[in-house]
């Protein structure tokens, strides 16, 4: 009874005009997943603890020796006397920063009450006795996203810092916060930068370059090289297809396109076409064959070489390491077009993916399927909404607070501007990967996939490779990224990169000085654990794309003329950024 009442409320929440953004947020979410399984998963976790009375008793005890560290904590902070918080915000908890929280003994009995409920009800969670890794941790992400949302932050009243604005602004902090609601309302999302805050092509994706080679699936483009000379070897970085290509070409000091161009690399790279509903049996070989391996025969023509330097980032680089194994088949090792190969923050070992397994299970993609096929696609706000939830405090609700509550005007910020910017998946090839990657973690077992008529068996790549993990990545764990090394060839030279920051940053880490961050590189043995290898790491200071040039520069070759597209076979098809990426 209480699912039918939940699917009637979500299909009226669907017809309202003006869908308040955070139930837009949820109602998409729903959309995609079993809404049922959310609440259940809870639910399961607080039946287990019933069913074990001793856990539940030593857990209730841990509560109350917190209550009574609490209550002398309050004791001390009102007779005046220095006291420390008895919980802490964690590290990149920024919600609490505020002088008030801390000073003011109201708002620290908020602040403290909140987080105590917020980290012992967590804890409990994962420590759940009789339920398996992944209930626990799908029961703790599911009630950290209701806890999240409960924050004292998120509500007027119950914030010093937007009270305090209010007084400062004469009201005008919460006018300004109402025309914010209004204007996410309309967008069914709530925006984190303006839709017009950049435009494509003119303030972001402006290093100069042609669009050589145009098919139903991707526009290759060609940058314009600043050197008279390049590496003989070009380089063809395959973007993932979830998000517009340009996140590798924002502004000139961003760039990595620009850096590599400027270091003498002809360079080339996809930008995916925007799926329609008339693309819903769109496969994953599709992507291979049309999308890789026709990019990589043209690189080859254009610039009069035999192989190519492959690089591929987050699913692109799943889709280039499927490549390298087809290519293995599919060629003989004096045709191989690929002579090494760069990674960036991918996934091919999807055992243990992070937090974005809890939305993986064989009823969520069921549940996925049945609406893919009513659309012929996966809406890219829908896969923007999952991602959001991971780090749903600085995400959603941190603009919620500083939009609605403080009335501040979204920065713009290209990086967030880009983010924004979703493209939608294939039907048929979104399923694929689900099923095939995440659900059966087939990619890592030799000859479990057929790919473009290729068994793909990943221990049949030999070509070295450059591998990149970023240390705070939420949706690559930078262990599983390392786990390449156990499944390519033995033989096969690997370099690894754990850098700082997360899953862009990571890899949007232009050189700067002084720098803002670091990174650990060594060579791992082909079955050296990750923990082992983090601990003979050498640690340097700055960008990891100097390294990765003078990894790149003896194995690119000499230097020769740079290309001439115009003198060459392919058209020139119309200037960068092309015509895929504004669809």
């Amino acid at each position: 009874m209480h699912y039918k009442m939940m699917n009637k409320d979500k299909s009226a929440a669907a017809e309202v005009p003006h869908l308040s953004p955070v139930a837009a947020l949820a109602a998409s979410l729903q959309q995609s997943l079993d809404p049922y399984g959310m609440m259940t998963s809870v639910a399961n976790a607080q039946a287990a603890w019933l069913m074990h009375p001793q856990e539940l008793s030593q857990a209730a005890n841990s509560l109350f020796v917190d209550s009574m560290a609490f209550q002398a904590h309050l004791t001390r902070l009102a007779m005046g006397w220095p006291t420390e918080d008895v919980i802490k915000p964690k590290v990149d908890d920024v919600r609490f920063a505020d002088a008030d929280w801390d000073e003011n003994p109201v708002w620290d009995t908020i602040k403290e009450f909140y987080l105590g409920v917020t980290h012992r009800t967590e804890d409990m969670l994962f420590d759940t006795p009789g339920l398996s890794d992944m209930q626990r941790r799908r029961a703790a992400f599911w009630a950290r996203q209701w806890l999240n949302a409960m924050s004292p932050t998120n509500f007027f009243f119950s914030n010093p810092v937007a009270m305090r604005r209010f007084i400062e602004t004469r009201g005008d902090s919460l006018k300004h916060g109402l025309m914010h609601l209004m204007r996410d309302a309309k967008a069914k999302n709530i925006r984190m930068v303006e839709a017009d805050a950049f435009k494509v092509g003119t303030d972001l994706a402006t290093t100069p370059g042609r669009v050589v080679l145009r098919n139903r699936l991707v526009e290759l483009i060609h940058y314009t090289p600043t050197t008279a000379q390049v590496h003989q070897t070009p380089i063809l970085i395959v973007t993932p297809w979830i998000n517009k290509y340009y996140v590798l070409d924002l502004t000139p000091q961003k760039s990595l396109v620009k850096f590599l161009t400027d270091q003498g690399y002809s360079v080339f790279i996809t930008s995916w076409k925007n799926p329609t509903a008339d693309m819903a049996s769109i496969t994953y070989d599709d992507y291979l064959r049309e999308g890789v391996d026709q990019s990589v025969q043209a690189v080859c023509k254009i610039c009069q070489v035999p192989q190519v330097h492959l690089t591929g980032y987050c699913i692109g680089g799943t889709l280039v390491a499927t490549y390298l194994a087809w290519a293995s088949r599919h060629y003989t090792e004096k045709t191989n077009p690929v002579a090494h190969w760069t990674l960036l923050t991918t996934l091919t070992n999807f055992a243990k993916p992070g937090d974005i397994d809890v939305f993986i299970d064989e009823g969520a993609i069921t549940e996925l399927e049945k609406k893919m096929a009513q659309s012929g696609y996966l809406d890219g706000g829908d896969m923007a909404s999952s991602f959001r939830l991971l780090r749903s405090n600085s995400l959603i609700w941190h603009y919620l607070e500083h939009s609605y509550l403080l009335g501040e005007e979204l920065p713009a910020f290209d990086v967030l501007f880009w983010n924004m910017d979703t493209t939608r998946m294939p039907a048929a090839m979104h399923s694929f990967y689900l099923r095939q990657m995440y659900l059966h973690n087939n990619l890592v077992k030799p000859d479990a996939l057929t790919i473009g008529g290729e068994k793909i068996d990943l221990t049949r790549i030999t070509q070295p490779l450059y591998a990149v993990g970023a240390e705070d990545d939420h949706i690559v764990p930078w262990h599983q990224s390392y786990r390449i090394r156990q499944h390519i060839n033995v033989a096969a030279p690997v370099r690894f990169v754990l850098t700082t920051s997360g899953h862009i940053f990571g890899v949007v880490n232009p050189v700067v000085t002084p720098p803002k961050r670091s990174f650990w590189v060594a060579e791992p043995a082909s079955n050296e654990h990750s923990a082992h290898w983090l601990e003979h790491a050498s640690k340097k200071p700055g960008s990891w794309w100097p390294d990765w040039l003078a990894w790149l520069a003896p194995k690119c070759g000499p230097m020769v003329d740079a290309p001439n597209v115009k003198a060459k076979s392919y058209p020139d098809l119309g200037a960068a950024p092309g015509t895929y990426v504004f669809e």
